[in-house]
């Protein structure tokens, strides 16, 4: 039982472990001990990454005893594109100065394992949240995602532009996680169980998870089932920013120290969307299929972070801002996906929808990687503690001095809007084809004009860099560690060859989304769960 335990929750361990470690560190003073910080938190995402690729095509599932922990195909895949985009989201908070106090854009000071600690017990809730199977695990997994970002933002760089963020974003997330626990207290109340799926107890008994339940029920969630759901996407709104919740972005993603804006965009991000695909998926009775005011909410959803996201955008004019926006927009186009997901009965259509969704996030993390480390290379005309270039002016011309990351940038911008031959193209191309098999034509346009208006804004980013002229007196380009720019080319690398459709990247998300389904089967007769799922009710 301690083997199954430790297998199942093996790259969480090493990663928390490694965190405890750069923690200790933290207290040193030495300028030895915090070189070898980074070194440290990337040999323990590698462990990780490793061991989920040595799994992922080892067919068999595994749960922990207590079947808190079910480790899908699902699962595998959500690891290992958490454990690579961490290596690239260190890679741009590497230090670069022999004192080991500050990077490119970040001004973390003393506090280097600290920082890297913090960086790693993040991803490692991720971790949680791609194999959690119980309603407990699951929310401490989102808050082990999100706890860190809160500091990681405040410690970021010495300006009270951080300090002022890093404390905004800690009372929204206190908001959204107390309406997350009253989602779950609704759910476990009107199904009797915390586990999403069945569980057997280390006595053999078979536990009803939410699934069971409701299919005992015929399948369709009671009102107060119902409520428990809309308060859960309320709440995983503000992970995803998504409308209504997304207020904190413009403010949060510029007060933070560019590589931690990166680390924004993509973690807490990600952990918001795959716990939503958790919940869903049991809440439907391991499907898809939910009430039809529930695809109409996520539609709406959809259509308003989407318009939001990209009207304000055209207002901005710190680029930063306009990159949180943007992330906002691109949440609406993800959730394009999960609205389809929930408005077919169709398994291929879902199958695609699912496939829609995890390529279009691994898209979206990779994109977003190579324009904040650009923005993070380039000089700012005020020269502040931990910040580059983050206004338009601030990019003015730059792009013609910085060739290589002027063109960097427009890989990504392109990608952002959705240019063919990009992973952006691709991606809205799987969201959409499943929306249409949905019958959400509506939805569509919408993301096509949605596109369109992008645009604007992201070909101001690329106009910045090419065709205004060059300021006088340009602050010089800081020295560029090898591993920002290794993280940045990595990045563009993949956003193109993501974009010409790489097979052996497509083949695991096909693998993974095959038929639509996110968990192990359930292992028990379907006599037994239906028995149990009728003693919990």
């Amino acid at each position: 039982m301690i083997f199954s335990l430790t297998k199942s929750l093996f790259p969480e361990a090493i990663l928390v472990i490694a965190a405890a470690v750069l923690f200790l560190m933290g207290t040193s003073r030495s300028t030895t001990v915090r070189r070898l910080v980074p070194k440290i938190a990337v040999l323990a995402l590698l462990v990780a990454l490793i061991s989920q690729l040595g799994q992922f095509f080892n067919s068999s599932g595994v749960a922990d005893p207590w079947q808190s922990v079910q480790i899908s195909e699902f699962a595998r895949y959500i690891k290992i594109l958490a454990a690579g985009i961490g290596l690239l989201l260190v890679g741009l908070a590497w230090p670069r100065n022999f004192e080991a106090t500050e990077g490119a854009a970040i001004h973390f000071g003393q506090e280097c394992g600290e920082f890297f600690g913090l960086m790693l017990l993040s991803i490692a809730g991720l971790f949680l949240v791609a194999g959690a199977n119980d309603m407990m695990l699951l929310f401490l997994g989102i808050e082990l995602a999100s706890l860190p970002t809160y500091i990681m933002v405040s410690i970021s760089r010495p300006l009270p532009v951080a300090q002022e963020a890093g404390v905004k974003y800690f009372f929204l997330g206190a908001l959204s996680a107390a309406v997350m626990l009253l989602g779950f207290s609704y759910l476990y109340g009107s199904t009797g169980t915390v586990y999403f799926h069945a569980a057997t107890d280390t006595d053999g008994t078979v536990l009803a998870g939410v699934d069971g339940v409701i299919r005992a029920a015929g399948g369709v969630p009671t009102a107060w089932q119902t409520l428990a759901l809309v308060l859960l996407i309320a709440a995983l709104a503000f992970k995803m920013a998504a409308v209504p919740l997304h207020v904190y972005a413009a403010d949060v993603y510029q007060g933070a120290a560019t590589p931690v804006t990166a680390f924004l965009s993509f973690v807490p991000k990600a952990s918001g969307f795959v716990a939503l695909l958790k919940i869903l998926y049991a809440v439907g009775g391991s499907s898809w299929i939910l009430p039809p005011q529930i695809g109409q909410l996520l539609w709406w959803i959809a259509v308003l972070t989407m318009t939001c996201g990209n009207v304000l955008g055209l207002l901005q004019h710190n680029v930063k801002r306009v990159l949180a926006y943007s992330s906002i927009s691109h949440s609406g186009y993800m959730l394009v996906g999960v609205a389809a997901l929930v408005s077919t009965h169709s398994a291929a259509t879902q199958g695609l929808a699912l496939r829609g969704v995890l390529f279009y996030l691994t898209a979206y993390g990779l994109t977003n990687i190579a324009a904040f480390g650009v923005l993070a290379l380039l000089p700012a005309q005020r020269k502040q503690a931990g910040s580059s270039a983050e206004t338009f002016d601030d990019l003015a011309g730059l792009g013609r001095k910085h060739v290589a990351l002027g063109l960097a940038m427009s890989v990504a911008c392109f990608s952002l809007i959705g240019i063919p031959l990009t992973a952006g193209f691709i991606g809205k191309v799987l969201l959409v084809q499943p929306a249409f098999g949905a019958g959400l034509t509506s939805l569509v346009v919408v993301v096509m004009a949605n596109s369109a208006i992008s645009a604007a804004y992201y070909l101001r980013i690329i106009g910045a860099l090419f065709l205004r002229p060059t300021p006088e007196n340009v602050p010089a380009a800081e020295r560029m560690p090898l591993p920002i720019l290794a993280a940045i080319a990595c990045s563009v690398v993949g956003v193109l060859a993501l974009g010409m459709w790489v097979p052996t990247i497509n083949r695991m998300i096909d693998r993974t989304s095959a038929a639509g389904h996110l968990e192990l089967p359930a292992g028990a007769p379907a006599a037994t769960i239906t028995a149990a799922a009728s003693a919990a009710r």
